[in-house]
This record gives structure tokens, C-alpha cells and sequence, in this order.
């Protein structure tokens, strides 16, 4: 059995993880150029990775130009100390599982002086999440989740005009196809008979599926100077259509379904949802002094949008039941600052520094993305050998911790545990990010 496509990329966005490197699930590494200046990139858009911080930078590129690249993601697990309703009471500590991932790009782009049409095609990864506890049979947390992947790659079509020497302005469609896998061990709120441990373990559920949906974006980009420029840039939400999933069950306590709990052991189980990810908005400006060029951006990411999450199920269990998860994100605004320094004509020096407040309230915050406001640090450089160019890019996210008060415990014997916790979350992450470009 296997709930898929809902319960998967909805129970998985539900339970958004923490491998994701912007606030909420949202990931920006879409380029180690704009990463080494922290992503402060929408007035600048001036390499392939155009496609998807500014379309209209495409102008910006003569002939042909390939890009291809990807960044490498340490992250260390975050660490809890305190109370969930599985710990009767007591005060423990668990960390997650310390995960590795590569986030990968690509882009391809031409652009005619003569015309000034410019199109293009991009390969990215905007929003993703991944993390593991270390324990499905004993997490604190197993309950609510013990594993949560996440990957949902876009195709980006773009094209691109330059009305004149000041104006420029792009367009995409977006094709996601989203894949998720969502793992957890419901347990029974005890003792009864055939369990005589309160909490025991009914099985281990996984879920795994795919599914796709489509959007778009635009882009412009003004220079009222030679060194200033002003870039803006809209990427639309995305809305995940989930029907008829299944689930892997295994590991089932020999007492369920034998009359001692009641039900049967779930099998065939089909569910739905719809999930939408976040539209975004950026602005920025910049402004290049002789060798250095400064950047400022203001990025939005409209996470209100993920106000709840509706799960159905084919036919019902007292253990699955349909669920309506209350989320209540909020919008939220990064502030993204980069430089570069062009210390020769193929040596470039970046530097960058964002800060990233979390969408996620404390009321609604689950173990699956403890999320918190984060300032991240990079440093990146760039060199030109003729036709090629390679770009790399190191960035340090310290996220803030947080102390959270929102355990809902469940006291009615036979009835599923609770969920939320009590108490503080606190860790960091490092990423590395390498592009090798070529013009044609």
C-alpha cells in the first residue's frame, strides 16, 4: 500500500521540513553567483541564472550562454530539549539525523542584439525539504513524523525583450513535478489491552508519490545610468493537486485489528488534498563604484497561502481519520544585501548577508520544519579562462533558537496521541554552491 500523491506531498508539506535553506521550505540556491552575494541578485541578473532571479537579465547576455551547477547542503540536526506528549512528562533531548543533499541547476540562453528577443530555458529546484529523527520504533516525535523528503524541480521556459537601452522586461512558464516521501508511527494513547504500554507503537507508515502543477514568472529590469539598475521579479504560486494516494504499512502491533483496538489493520487506503507553495516577489536595486558593485533586495515570500491542509481518506479507521491541519504561515520579507569586488578582469570577490524571519507561528509549529528566523553568511568568487567561467560560493546559515509552548496531549485511552511540544529548538547548516558556465 502506498499514500502517495496526497498524503505525501501534502502530509510532506504539512510537515515541511527543515532542510530548507529560505523561510518556510522555499530554496533560493539557485545559482553559486548570486549565492555568494546573498542572493541579492534581481537588479543584477547578468549570467544565466537570469532565468530564475530576473528573466529580463536575459537582455543582458549576447549570444549563446550554458550554465550548469549545484549546491552541496550540510545540514547539522536541529536539537529539541523538552517535553512532547509521548514523553510522560519528562524532560529529553533528541536531534535530527544530520542529512547531506546537492540541489542542482541548469540554464541555456540566446539572446539577439539586432532583435533584442532573448529566450532561454532553466532547470532549478525552488522549494524542497528533507529530514529524518533517528528512530521510527522511538522518537519522541514518532508520532507526528519520523521523515520527511521533498523535492519538487521546475522547467522554466523564459523569454525576454529589450524595448530599449533602460527597459527590458521576461516571462516563463513553470512546469513543477513534485516528489515526496513521508514517514511516521502512530501510536495508541494506553494502556489497553494487548497494550500495555502507553504510547505503543500501531505500525510504521510510509508515504511516498509525485505529482505536477504549473505557474509562471516575469521580470524587469531598468538602468536609468550605465551603473544603476533596478530589477523586479514575480514568480507565482503553485498549487499541488493530490487524488488518490497510497500508503506502506508495516511493523503492525500484533494486537491491532485482533479485536483488542478497534478496526481493521489499514489497507487500500486512498486519500486527497491540495497543496499550494507560496507565490514571491523581489525588488532591488544596484549600483557598481569603478571596480565594486552593491546590491539591496527587498524578497517576499506570500506564505499566508498556506493557511491549512485538508487530508481525506478513501474510508476511515479510528487511527486515520480525515484531518484538517492548521497552519497559519505568514507572509514574510527577506532582506538580502551582496557585493563584488572585480579584483582583475577574470577575478570577481563577493560577499553577502541576508536576513530571513520564519513564517511559521509558534501555535501551529510541528517537529517536521521547527523553524526559526536565520541570518545567513556567504562568501563567493568568480573567474573567467576565455569561454568559461566558474563561480563558487560558501554560505553559513545560523538559525536563531526557539523556545515553544504548543504540546496538544491526548488523555482518552484508544485514542491517538497528541501533538506539538514544549520546549527549545536550535541548530545551524552550511552549503557550498559550483557553477561552470560557457559562451558560445
Amino acid at each position: 500500500m502506498r499514500l502517495s500523491r496526497i498524503l505525501l506531498l501534502l502530509l510532506i508539506l504539512m510537515l515541511a521540513a527543515s532542510t530548507a535553506f529560505a523561510s518556510g521550505f522555499r530554496l533560493p540556491e539557485a545559482g553559486a553567483k548570486a549565492m555568494g552575494m546573498g542572493f541579492a541578485f534581481v537588479a543584477q541578473a547578468d549570467n544565466p541564472s537570469a532565468i530564475y532571479y530576473n528573466p529580463a537579465g536575459i537582455t543582458q547576455l549576447e549570444g549563446y550562454n550554458f550554465t550548469i551547477g549545484a549546491t552541496y547542503v550540510q545540514e547539522y540536526g536541529v536539537k529539541f530539549g523538552g517535553e512532547t506528549p509521548l514523553t510522560n512528562g519528562q524532560l529529553e533531548f533528541e536531534r535530527q539525523k544530520t542529512l547531506t543533499y546537492l540541489i542542482p541547476n541548469m540554464y541555456f540562453t540566446s539572446m539577439s542584439k539586432e532583435t533584442g528577443f532573448g529566450w532561454g530555458i532553466g532547470f532549478f529546484v525552488p522549494f524542497g525539504l528533507g529530514q529524518q529523527y533517528n528512530n521510527w520504533s522511538s522518537s519522541i516525535f514518532r508520532n507526528q513524523t519520523v521523515k520527511i523528503e521533498l523535492m519538487a524541480p521546475v522547467i522554466n521556459p523564459t523569454i525576454a525583450y529589450k524595448v530599449n537601452e533602460y527597459f527590458s522586461i521576461g516571462a516563463g512558464i513553470d512546469y513543477m513535478y513534485g516528489m515526496a516521501n513521508l514517514g511516521q508511527t502512530p501510536t495508541v494513547n494506553g494502556p489497553l489491552p494487548g497494550f500495555p504500554n502507553r504510547y505503543a507503537n500501531l505500525y510504521e507508515l510510509e508515504l511516498k508519490g509525485s505529482e505536477d502543477a504549473w505557474g509562471y514568472n516575469i521580470g524587469i529590469l531598468l538602468k536609468p545610468t550605465q551603473n544603476f539598475r533596478i530589477g523586479a521579479s514575480y514568480r507565482s504560486a503553485f498549487d499541488l493537486k493530490i487524488k488518490n494516494g497510497d500508503v506502506v504499512i508495516r511493523n503492525v502491533h500484533p494486537a491491532y485489528g485482533a479485536g483488542i483496538f478497534p478496526g481493521p489493520v489499514p489497507s487500500n487506503m486512498k486519500g486527497s488534498a491540495t497543496v499550494s507553495m507560496p507565490d514571491t516577489f523581489a525588488i532591488g536595486v544596484a549600483y557598481t563604484i569603478d571596480q565594486l558593485t552593491f546590491e539591496v533586495d527587498a524578497d517576499w515570500t506570500f506564505w499566508s497561502k498556506y493557511n491549512s491542509l485538508p487530508i481525506s481518506f478513501s474510508n476511515q479507521v479510528p487511527t486515520l481519520t480525515n484531518q484538517n491541519v492548521e497552519k497559519k504561515w505568514k507572509d514574510v520579507c527577506a532582506l538580502r544585501f551582496g557585493m563584488q569586488y572585480q579584483v582583475t578582469d577574470p577575478l570577481a570577490l563577493r560577499l553577502g548577508i541576508v536576513y530571513d524571519p520564519s513564517p511559521v507561528p509558534i501555535g501551529t509549529m510541528g517537529p517536521e520544519l521547527p523553524d526559526s528566523h536565520r541570518m545567513n553568511y556567504m562568501i563567493g568568487a568568480g573567474y573567467k579562462a576565455g569561454q568559461w567561467t566558474i563561480d563558487a560560493a560558501f554560505m553559513y546559515l545560523d538559525k536563531s533558537s526557539r523556545a515553544v509552548n504548543n504540546m496538544r496531549a491526548s488523555t482518552i485511552p484508544g485514542t491517538p496521541a497528541g501533538s506539538g511540544f514544549d520546549g527549545k529548538w536550535s541548530g545551524d547548516a552550511w552549503l557550498a554552491g559550483l557553477d561552470i558556465s560557457y559562451k558560445f
